[in-house]
């Protein structure tokens, strides 16, 4: 089995400050990150002051265009040459909000990895798909709209972020049980084309991860770290999941 490196990544959204940038710089240095990967995920007019604080920094959205008449659209290979490593692709907000359909998602995946960044790919059910039983039909959609694109190799430089929709920002959280077993099938799914990739795959959990349950959630096999919302503007909540991911 291939060691897969844990992973904190904290989604600011629309949210954060100069001032939360210096203090969560602080915070994550004091953080031995040989044993995890933290970052930051600030708006992108942030990008550049998390970057100059020495912290990993990725964006919330990249468009599927290289470049063009496109107002207000993030440039991905702008953000990279601005210090980027990582970009969200399918948030469930930009597919609920801004109606991104798997299509759309699969080809702003396309332009990250066209332009050296490494995608974090969102999948996540409703809460009423999950009660209808279709959590696993709507995940394996979102990815298989990635490789049917991209092709199975496309994974090899992505993370995956399991998020139920139900659970983000909602004080809901999904059982590690029930964490784990979506993972695992994520990872079944991306095993039945190819074991390797899949035993090497990051898989994130997000969904009101705090303090208090980000242990429990990331001591579930499959799950790997967590795409982390709330707790991730607070210092000290987000250094206390970061060093509970260490196992």
């Amino acid at each position: 089995m291939l060691s897969r490196k844990p992973m904190v990544a904290g989604n600011w959204k629309m949210n954060g400050s100069l001032e939360l940038v210096q203090n969560i710089a602080s915070t994550i240095k004091s953080i031995n990150n040989d044993d995890v990967e933290v970052v930051v995920i600030p708006p992108t007019v942030l990008l550049s002051n998390v970057v100059a604080s020495g912290v990993k920094a990725g964006v919330q959205t990249v468009s599927e265009h290289p470049l063009g008449a496109y107002t207000g659209e993030v440039q991905a290979s702008l953000v990279k040459a601005l210090g980027a490593t990582y970009t969200l692709v399918g948030h469930s907000e930009r597919r609920s909000i801004y109606g991104e359909s798997n299509e759309d998602v699969a080809n702003k995946f396309e332009q990250a990895q066209t332009d050296k960044l490494i995608p974090i790919l969102c999948v996540g059910e409703t809460e009423s798909e999950r009660e209808q039983g279709q959590t696993e039909n709507v995940v394996a959609a979102q990815i298989k709209a990635v490789i049917d694109k991209l092709g199975i190799a496309s994974l090899n430089d992505s993370v995956i972020a399991y998020e139920p929709v139900w659970a983000i920002g909602t004080g809901k959280t999904a059982s590690p049980e029930q964490a784990q077993a979506v993972h695992k099938f994520i990872r079944d799914l991306v095993s039945s084309y190819d074991a390797e990739i899949s035993e090497s795959l990051q898989i994130l959990y997000g969904g009101s991860v705090n303090e208090s349950n980000s242990e429990l959630l990331f001591a579930q096999a499959d799950i790997d770290g967590g795409l982390i919302g709330g707790a991730s503007l607070k210092p000290e909540a987000f250094k206390i999941i970061c060093e509970s991911a260490k196992g």
